[in-house]
């Protein structure tokens, strides 16, 4: 390439996100005509998620849910694209007011967006109106992440977590920090033990809702579907419950690892995408509770996700084709999921109740030799950031406290 081309590919484009009405209309048109099947056989949603939910939430979508609304929210926001590794990448990018900020990137997961994050932003850039100091400021950074959202869609194999590290890495390089840190959950806890592996040049902490902290014996337990290994503490001996529920639970993951193509049917049915993003049980917080919940069908205990947010994010995908493109991540990935991955830069860590399963202490010690961090909350599920914004605010302002008296300097400009 010549320099020209080099620095043109390297530019910062600003974005902003204008849906048709066309689109809009013809969404709410296949929402009214969609096929219904019959009423489940079972009184509980061990069968997925129940028809009168579904029949629920697809009248409101089709009638009373204003996306214009969200996408008013998401344009008052600075958004960009810029091509890293020859895939256009969408990311907000919101800068604090306060001296000595410290730059932050923030990863989401499947089946989220940066719809997820979007009631962090402000608190943790300006702490100040939000009852912290300035010294808690942050410049946020947020990725879609490639195949989801307004990011480029892989065209070829490789867009893994490991991928998405390093171009997590360029972007922070090319806004120009030289120091920052990492969060992510779900699949951004995947892409940031990823990025702690490689430990790019500038990179001070990371910080995880979401930990690998599984010994090796306990993993290859699981995996076996073997008894536990003797001698775990009760602490661990629960987590390793939970985690024999969780790999019961993951039918959806075993498919998009296998089969993620064969999903067409959520790229033509914006009711067949909803009820695919919503059947997924983490836990206590999987989003078909919490959408139950907002229909007065159950108590949610996770939250405050409402209707209308879940929509947003639904909607986003649909909006976008993305269901099968995010779909593919499952594939991309050959790696462990919740075994310690070896990370050695310093690592903070959140367990919340509703996760997949709750890290104890003593695993994530081992797991993060460098823990600079460890919370366990009272409330709080796998959409931590979506669910619980307070408190996962304070999570991160506490696990990066400790690099505050690094002097951070200004971006290049």
């Amino acid at each position: 390439m010549t320099t020209v081309a080099q620095e043109t590919a390297k530019a910062i484009r600003p974005f902003r996100v204008d849906v048709p009405d066309e689109a809009l209309a013809e969404m709410r048109r296949r929402i009214a005509a969609t096929v219904w099947p019959e009423r489940e056989t079972v009184p509980d949603s061990s069968q997925g998620v129940p028809l009168a939910t579904m029949q629920e939430l697809a009248r409101y979508w089709a009638t009373d849910y204003d996306w214009r609304a969200c996408e008013a929210k998401l344009n008052a926001l600075p958004q960009f694209v810029t091509e890293i590794d020859g895939l256009d990448i969408h990311f907000i990018h919101v800068r604090s007011q306060h001296d000595n900020a410290l730059p932050l990137v923030i990863n989401h997961g499947w089946p989220g967006s940066v719809v997820e994050q979007l009631k962090i932003i402000d608190p943790l850039v300006n702490p100040t109106a939000h009852g912290a100091s300035e010294g808690d400021a942050f410049h946020v950074v947020i990725p879609s992440m490639p195949g989801y959202g307004f990011s480029g869609k892989p065209t070829s194999t490789g867009w893994g977590p490991e991928r998405m590290a390093r171009a997590w890495a360029e972007l922070m390089q090319r806004l120009g920090y030289p120091r920052y840190v990492a969060q992510g959950g779900d699949w951004g806890a995947f892409v940031v033990d990823q990025m702690g592996l490689q430990a790019p040049a500038g990179l001070l902490a990371v910080h995880t809702n979401m930990p690998a902290t599984v010994p090796a014996d306990v993993d290859r337990a699981l995996l076996a579907g073997e008894p536990p290994p003797a001698g775990l503490s009760e602490e661990e001996r629960l987590a390793y419950e939970q985690l024999v529920r969780t790999f019961q639970q993951v039918e959806y993951a075993k498919y998009m690892a296998a089969r993620p193509q064969t999903l067409y049917g959520i790229a033509d049915s914006p009711v067949g995408l909803a009820a695919w993003l919503l059947d997924h049980n983490d836990a206590d917080g999987q989003p078909a509770a919490a959408v139950a919940s907002a229909l007065g069908r159950t108590t949610s205990t996770t939250g405050e996700l409402t209707r209308d947010e879940i929509l947003d994010n639904i909607t986003l995908y649909w909006l976008t084709n993305t269901g099968v493109s995010a779909s593919r991540l499952y594939w991309e990935y050959k790696g462990g999921f919740f075994n310690a991955k070896g990370v050695t830069i310093p690592v903070a860590v959140s367990v919340f109740p509703g996760e997949q399963y709750e890290a104890p202490r003593s695993w994530t010690e081992r797991a993060y030799p460098q823990l600079i961090h460890y919370n366990r909350l009272d409330r709080g599920g796998h959409f931590a950031a979506w669910e619980q914004p307070h408190l996962f605010v304070d999570e991160i302002r506490a696990g990066f406290r400790s690099l505050r008296t690094l002097k951070i300097p200004e971006p290049r400009r």
